[in-house]
């Protein structure tokens, strides 16, 4: 399911406008992305929680040289099922 996927149900599921669904889509993810770039968890009762995980400056192995070399820290999204949703999905 794509963005415009989900622009498309919510407009015909709410009946609005596609434009109107596209603005509050948007407004949505915007305000997500906000609170995680703010340190900021993220909770969607039923689905889900959004967070950022820092991950620490490192040592490694380049595969080709063999030699040692530092990997910098970095931060990437992670993402913890609810519940309710795994249980949806095995069940």
């Amino acid at each position: 399911m794509t963005k415009t996927d989900i622009i498309k149900l919510v407009a015909s599921e709410c009946e609005v406008t596609k434009k109107d669904s596209e603005i509050v889509v948007n407004k949505v993810f915007e305000l997500m992305e906000r609170a995680l770039k703010d340190g900021d968890r993220v909770n969607v009762a039923g689905f889900g929680i959004f967070s950022i995980k820092e991950r620490p400056e490192r040592k490694g192995i380049n595969p080709r040289t063999r030699e040692e070399i530092t990997i910098k820290a970095s931060k990437s999204l992670g993402f913890k099922v609810a519940k309710a949703l795994k249980d949806s999905l095995n069940g």
